[in-house]
């Protein structure tokens, strides 16, 4: 059974804009192919519909290449949800259709992360009840600072994770995913943080690394095609796993997790 974390009805998302190729990335693996990562997405929404999910699309804007990766605009619990404040200034634009998909779906007002705070959704992982906020390059202290007490305010608790020491980290979530119970899926860089002591860490082998970023919707982990000892590893736990062809988003910094706000 899903709880509080992993239990979704409904799902926004944002489909490649015709400027993708466009957006900020570092990967180094070549111009993303517009048609097909349309393909992708599409592919994606229907994982999504297929584990019980409702897909909600807002329109793609051309002046926000990278806003396909919706899930930095905002965080979304079952008690409430946040708008968050970009940490790179071509993203904060982003924002404002978030703002109206979210008054359209939950009905109601919603907070926001305001300066000198940055943070990005994809810095932040819920397990549980519990939340864990990566200061990043796109999360500073004043924006985790904020969110941890609008978290304790909806009754949540928090702790921060420094990942400013691993180059390879964009995003906490790019390389830590809940999986349910107790359970945490992490690149090894994260898993001697002191923070994830108390919880089963099931260690991602350094060539699989990309396969951190997962999603648990319902009961069903989506994540990247390509990296069996990852899908063999969430299968031994007895897990439902759909994979799913991911090769241009990641050129573009984004993994799964990045395509969709989750609405509980």
């Amino acid at each position: 059974m899903t709880v509080d974390g992993s239990s979704f009805t409904r799902a926004i998302v944002c489909p490649p804009a015709d400027s993708y190729a466009d957006g900020l990335t570092t990967a180094g693996l070549g111009s993303p192919d517009l048609t097909l990562a349309r393909r992708q997405h599409a592919a994606y929404c229907a994982a999504l519909e297929a584990a019980g999910v409702s897909v909600h699309a807002i329109a793609a804007d051309a002046r926000h290449p990278d806003s396909t990766f919706v899930e930095d605009t905002a965080i979304v619990t079952r008690h409430g949800a946040i708008l968050c404040r970009p940490g790179a200034a071509s993203r904060v634009g982003e924002v404002a259709a978030m703002r109206d998909a979210l008054v359209h779906v939950l009905g109601n007002e919603l907070a926001s992360i305001t300066a000198p705070g940055t943070v990005d959704g994809g810095d932040i992982c819920q397990a549980g009840s519990h939340f864990f906020i990566g200061l990043s390059a796109r999360t500073n202290a004043a924006g985790a600072e904020q969110l941890a007490r609008w978290l304790s305010g909806h009754g949540y608790t928090s702790t921060t994770v420094d990942l400013r020491h691993d180059p390879l980290l964009l995003h906490l979530k790019s390389g830590i995913a809940w999986l349910g119970e107790n359970r945490l899926l992490v690149v090894q860089s994260l898993a001697t943080q002191p923070q994830l002591s108390n919880y089963d860490l099931a260690v991602v082998p350094e060539d699989e690394r990309y396969a951190a970023n997962c999603v648990r919707v319902n009961d069903v982990v989506l994540m990247p095609s390509g990296y069996e000892r990852v899908r063999e590893m969430m299968l031994a736990m007895g897990l439902q796993v759909v994979t799913l062809d991911t090769s241009e988003f990641r050129k573009m910094d984004g993994g799964l997790s990045c395509l969709s706000i989750r609405v509980p």
